[in-house]
Order: C-alpha cells, then sequence, then structure tokens
C-alpha cells in the first residue's frame, strides 16, 4: 500500500466530489478553486501539488499526473469509486522522454513508435525534416487518453514540470501563466529573491497559482524542478544517440481512471455529503457543456429540493438524443481503447429507451452468427439507461431475422452525441432458428487474469448473462 498522503490539485466536473474522496483518505488538496474553497470547511492551501487530477476527453473519467508514489495512491484510491470505476497506467504521462522511430508522415505532423504506444510529433517541433523509419528522441508535452482518439502529443525539447515551476531548456527568463496582472509581474520581479533559482540554460514559467504562493512554497517547486532537470538532462545525455524504441527517461507517472455510470452515481452521493447535488448531477454533466450549465443552474434555483430520481426523460429532452438525429455507438474495451461501431440514426425513443438502427454493407458474415452479413442489412438495436446489456437484431432488407446478439457492458449511458459503455467480453447469441448461446466467458476470463476486469465487476458480467440466457 502506498502512503496516502499526498498534495494533490484537482479541477473539472468531478471536483467536489473527489475533493471530499481525498480529505477522507488523507491526502491534502491544494490550490482549490473558489467554488471548491467555499464548499469546504477545510485547509485548502495555495501549496505545491504532488499529483494534479483532470477530467479526461468527453467527461468521461479524470487523468492524474504527478509523482510515481502519489500517481500510485491515488489511482488505488479512485479505482474503488464504483463497480464500473476502470483503470489504466498511462504508457507515456506527460515528461516522458523516448527514443521512437518514424512509422508515418502525416499532413502536419508525424506518427511515432513509442512502444506501448503510438505518439504525435508536429513538423514545427522538429529542427529540420522527418521522414519514415527516422529515430527521433522526443518529449510527451500533452497525454491522451485510452478511451480517445488522439495520440500523446510530442516534442523534440526538453521541459519538467514540478507543480508550480516549470522548466524549458534553451528558454530564458520568467514568465507566469495566465493575463499580464500585477500580481504575475510582482511574482516574476521576487523571483530573483528566492533562495533556489532555475539551472543555467533553462527558463521558468510559474503556474497560475503561484500568484497565491507563499515564499517557502516557490522556493520548494522551484528546487525540486531544477533537481528534475538536472536529473533528466543526465539521463538523456548518458543515454547517447537515439536508439528505438525505448523510454529514456521520465520523472513523473500517470494514469487514467474511467467512471461508468454506477460510479458517477456514486460521486453523486459523496458530493451530497458537501453540497446539493441533483440526481444523475455527474451523469448528466459528462453529457454537453450546455448540460453541465443547466445543471448548476437548477441546483443553485432549486438548493436542497432537487428530488429522488434522476430525471433522464427530461435531460434527453432537453438535449438529446432526439429522434431522426444520429449518436455515434462508442464500443470501449476493458484493456482502455475504444472502438467506435459507427453512427447510428435514432428511430424511436420512449422514456429511458433508445431504439437505433444502422444500414449495413455487405462481405463476411456476423460474429458468432455465422450469418452471411449482405449489403442493406439492417442493425435494430436497443438501448437501456442505466441497463447492463444491449440487444441488436440483424435483418435483411426483405425483413428476414439473421439472428440476435445480446451484449454485456457496464451500463449504458445515453449521451446526446452518443451511447457509451464498456464491454464486458460475454455475450448471448440468438440464432436465426431461434437457438440460444453464451459465448466469449474465455475472454472475460482472460481480461481478468490480466488485471483489466476487477473479479467483482466480472461476477456481475457473468450473472447479467446468466439471467439473459434463461430470459431469451
Amino acid at each position: 500500500m502506498t502512503d496516502p498522503t499526498s498534495s494533490v490539485r484537482v479541477r473539472g466536473i468531478y471536483a467536489t466530489a473527489l475533493t471530499r474522496t481525498l480529505l477522507d483518505a488523507g491526502h491534502r488538496v491544494v490550490q482549490a478553486s473558489p467554488p471548491i474553497q467555499r464548499r469546504f470547511d477545510a485547509d485548502l492551501p495555495a501549496d505545491d501539488h504532488d499529483a494534479a487530477i483532470e477530467t479526461g476527453p468527453h467527461r468521461q473519467g479524470v487523468s492524474v499526473a504527478g509523482d510515481p508514489e502519489a500517481v500510485a495512491s491515488i489511482r488505488e484510491l479512485l479505482a474503488d469509486t464504483g463497480l464500473d470505476t476502470l483503470a489504466w497506467d498511462d504508457p507515456a504521462p506527460v515528461g516522458a522522454v523516448f527514443d521512437g522511430r518514424v512509422t508515418e508522415t502525416l499532413g502536419s505532423g508525424a506518427a511515432v513508435a513509442l512502444g506501448e504506444t503510438e505518439g504525435y510529433l508536429p513538423f514545427r517541433a522538429v529542427d529540420g525534416r522527418v521522414d519514415e523509419g527516422d529515430a527521433v528522441r522526443v518529449q510527451v508535452t500533452e497525454a491522451a487518453a485510452p478511451w480517445d482518439d488522439d495520440r500523446p502529443m510530442l516534442d523534440t525539447g526538453l521541459q519538467v514540470e514540478a507543480g508550480l515551476a516549470t522548466l524549458t531548456r534553451g528558454r530564458e527568463g520568467v514568465r507566469v501563466a495566465g493575463r499580464d496582472d500585477a500580481a504575475g509581474r510582482e511574482l516574476a520581479g521576487i523571483t530573483d529573491l528566492l533562495s533556489a533559482s532555475a539551472p543555467e540554460g533553462w527558463g521558468l514559467e510559474w503556474a497560475r497559482d503561484a500568484r497565491d504562493a507563499e515564499m517557502a512554497t516557490l522556493e520548494d517547486a522551484l528546487e525540486r524542478a531544477g533537481e528534475r532537470a538536472g536529473a533528466l538532462e543526465d539521463a538523456v545525455d548518458d543515454a547517447g544517440d537515439p536508439d528505438p524504441v525505448r523510454e529514456v527517461a521520465s520523472s513523473t507517472t500517470g494514469a487514467w481512471v474511467w467512471f461508468g455510470r454506477a460510479s458517477r452515481f456514486a460521486l453523486d452521493e459523496v458530493r451530497r455529503e458537501v453540497t446539493a447535488t441533483m440526481p444523475g448531477h455527474h451523469r448528466t454533466k459528462a453529457g454537453t457543456d450546455a448540460a453541465s450549465a443547466g445543471v448548476d443552474f437548477a441546483e443553485a434555483l432549486c438548493s436542497g429540493d432537487l428530488g429522488d430520481e434522476f430525471p433522464f426523460p427530461v435531460v434527453a429532452d432537453q438535449f438529446g438524443p432526439h429522434e431522426g438525429e444520429t449518436v455515434r455507438l462508442d464500443h470501449g474495451k476493458p484493456a482502455g481503447h475504444r472502438i467506435v461501431l459507427g453512427e447510428a440514426e435514432v428511430v424511436d425513443r420512449d422514456g429511458e429507451t433508445l431504439a437505433v438502427e444502422r444500414e449495413l454493407s455487405g462481405g463476411g458474415s456476423y460474429d458468432a452468427l455465422d450469418t452471411l452479413k449482405e449489403s442493406g442489412d439492417i442493425a435494430h438495436t436497443k438501448f437501456r439507461e442505466g441497463r447492463w446489456w444491449y440487444p441488436t437484431t440483424y435483418r435483411s432488407a426483405d425483413g428476414e431475422h439473421k439472428g440476435t446478439y445480446v451484449n454485456v457492458c457496464t451500463p449504458a449511458e445515453l449521451f446526446p452525441d452518443a451511447v457509451r459503455y464498456v464491454d464486458l467480453h460475454v455475450d448471448v447469441i440468438k440464432y436465426p432458428d431461434g437457438t440460444v448461446e453464451r459465448v466469449d466467458d474465455d475472454e472475460l476470463d482472460a481480461a481478468v487474469e490480466a488485471g483489466e476486469v476487477p473479479e467483482t465487476l466480472a461476477e456481475k458480467a457473468r450473472s447479467v448473462a446468466a439471467s439473459i440466457e434463461r430470459a431469451i
């Protein structure tokens, strides 16, 4: 068990619930936003942080980045949020330096193999030209969530971040992030008075929150950044010429935590201990910016009288999805990546149930059904908000039944632009002749063995599959 006494900065739509969770576990929450400061009767200083938590893409979860021990402790804590919480280590965290190989040149940059993953190197970050097969030494500047389509962003320069202080090799002087204000100019001016200083050849940028930090905190941050810069420079020098493919050095680590529907409702309960929280608060905020703003307005207007049930039909009526629109089918996998099954037309929405259809092209056969896939076939799928499974019925252009595939998954969430869930491998199929068979239990067992699916979640999947097998 790692030591749960880290200083953590939290931002994003899960901030209130995660602040409560972190404080209860013994962590220190620092650099809190004004709303968080108002909600908590606790000491939330403007101190430096060991790890930062940010909302990830599509609001589906969070990133955790910082000191290795702090990240490990926080990942372990957040992984227990709910039954359908999944967590993964980041194979390419911000700050990591790799020797990579260019696998493909694209319009404005190059894809670079980094080992477990692939990054994107913009041509503007390269001094000269790179071609397919070239060896390059790169540093990760932006991480990429496993459930998103983006690659980690790369650069050929060197930079180190230690909470409030960021050092960049080859720059000069002192910068302060954010707007040019009196507090920023004062911070830049007093930097020369600190007992610590930036190493020669490295420029300093203070984070926005450094404006409110004490002198001792600034000194600690700058000293820590300087130590990391020296260690990184030594590691890069010792590595010699780029020798693909390997990780050269990294002073920080990262993790990604994905919250399923049940986890979002668990976070609602935690947040409700702190402030007025409508049922489905995090579920609704994860939809769109407009929905997120609507939640804030409703909670501010209604205060404590927010009802007991998540009003999905009301949310869907206001923000979608609506009949006649299209939604993307985001088929998550327990290993962390996402497969987009395509876009489907919403043909009906009745309460919490959404019916969608896709017209399919010909070629091959349907998984496990051994039925030919022909041009003009229709896949009719019914999703229900919060249900652990969904059926897809395949029919030919003239209405012939080609089989039904029931997918077992984490509770489905019907967002305005996409239906999202994580596939739990085990499925139940119904052949055209009415025969029913349960399949892919071995894949679920393998995912448990690989550490991708917690045993408790696997047991839920098996129970759901058994119930479906009896019912159909």
